[in-house]
């Protein structure tokens, strides 16, 4: 069956997807659709009903629903289209391909189109934990999906492999349900999450967490009973023999780390960058399909939904500009180069003529460092910072004329 036709098509309804659609409505797009493979909009925001969201967007705090509950207000008022329960199947560069129960087969035109789709978490499978395959081992985002929005509680005596931020926040969760957390392990000497959630869900209810460990042996035949946990060296990340200590919990959550949710990218031949997983892009969200555009953790995973809203809107008036033929192009687009102490930057490409926001991690915390950014070797920038983290964000901007000449934009963190 084929669709109608659209000036801009968002795959994904979470934060990323609602803040696409509406950049994309407000910035000239005659005609925006929103595809969603869930029955709902609002993605991943609907089980997170803890507060946090939104101090940055809307100075002010709200719960994950909450800060949903606007963007579809939003999207609803300025005559977005949706359709939930509908999985993409395929996309091109002027085409997605999708099916639901009311379309069937069903392919759409767009003139551009917005990639949205979020990440999914590392499941243990892909980290290797040895021992039984026994009931009672979750992501910790599936734990946050049973017990907020399915009202299943999923242990009374839980163990957390992980310090992520989703991993952090249901130590807290699972506390304040009545449930024992008798320890958040971490294989990394740092947490990988935001430091307000180490304060408020692990310090505020006194949750051990244990820096420099990890599980190294589940126990439990039906159901967990047990995992070994172990001191691991700094350097090798490896167990130490001897240091092995068996907690006896019903539950084991794994929060180690998400995914972006690329699929799709790939199969469209979009190039993806070896360290986050998620597509190359430029200041604009363009991918090398110059009418394909991504953002919010497709991309790379954000700490901070309001971040994700930002880069989003940037998304969807950037993929309504091209719809339009008022995108600007740059044939021979700018590098930018991770330095010292630089996991990676995104934008990886730049164009000129257009003013960019950098956002980057650090690959290990720092305290007193000195962040500089160098254009084709002068520097350009130089500011101290008291400490960088790798679980949090770091951002700088540029304008259009500092990358007037530029070749090469390389951040150092010293």
């Amino acid at each position: 069956m084929q669709g109608k036709t659209y000036d801009v098509i968002v795959i994904g309804a979470g934060p990323a997807g609602l803040a696409a659609a509406i950049g994309a409505k407000e910035n000239g797009a005659g005609s925006v659709l929103i595809l969603e493979r869930d029955a709902t909009l609002g993605g991943i925001l609907e089980q997170c009903i803890h507060p946090g969201f939104g101090l940055k967007y809307f100075g002010e705090e709200l719960t994950g629903p909450e800060y949903a509950g606007r963007f579809i207000s939003l999207v609803k008022e300025k005559g977005v289209e949706y359709k939930t329960g509908t999985m993409v199947l395929e996309v091109s560069a002027n085409s997605v391909c999708a099916v639901n129960p009311e379309d069937g087969l069903v392919t759409f035109s767009a003139k551009s189109i917005v990639l949205a789709m979020g990440c999914r978490e590392r499941t243990r499978g892909a980290i290797a934990v040895p021992g039984t395959r026994p009931a009672g081992i979750y992501t910790a985002g599936s734990a946050q999906r049973l017990i907020n929005r399915q009202h299943i509680m999923v242990g009374r005596r839980v163990v957390i492999l992980g310090s992520g931020d989703i991993g952090m926040i249901m130590a807290r969760r699972l506390t304040l349900e009545g449930a024992k957390v008798l320890a958040v392990a971490e294989i990394m000497d740092y947490t990988a999450g935001l430091t307000r959630n180490r304060v408020q869900c692990l310090e505020d209810f006194d949750i051990p967490l244990l820096l420099s460990h990890t599980v190294v042996e589940i126990k439990g035949n039906r159901r967990v009973e047990g995992v070994v946990i172990a001191t691991v060296d700094p350097e090798t990340r490896k167990p130490i023999e001897g240091t092995e200590k068996l907690y006896e919990c019903d539950t084991l959550l794994l929060s180690c780390g998400l995914i972006p949710e690329n699929e799709l990218s790939k199969k469209s031949g979009i190039v993806l960058d070896r360290t986050t997983g998620g597509p190359v892009v430029n200041q604009f969200m363009q991918t090398n399909l110059r009418s394909v555009f991504a953002c919010g953790n497709v991309v790379h995973v954000n700490d901070l939904a309001d971040n994700v809203t930002e880069e989003s809107l940037r998304a969807g008036k950037a993929a309504a500009a091209f719809a339009n033929g008022t995108l600007p192009q740059d044939e021979k687009q700018i590098p930018t180069v991770p330095g010292n102490n630089v996991r990676y930057i995104c934008p990886q490409k730049l164009c000129r003529g257009a003013d960019a926001t950098l956002f980057f991690r650090a690959a290990s915390p720092a305290r007193n460092v000195t962040l500089s950014v160098v254009i084709n070797g002068g520097q350009v920038i130089k500011k101290n910072l008291l400490r960088v983290n790798p679980g949090e964000m770091e951002h700088v901007d540029l304008t259009a004329d500092q990358l007037a000449t530029a070749d090469s934009v390389t951040i150092d963190i010293i």
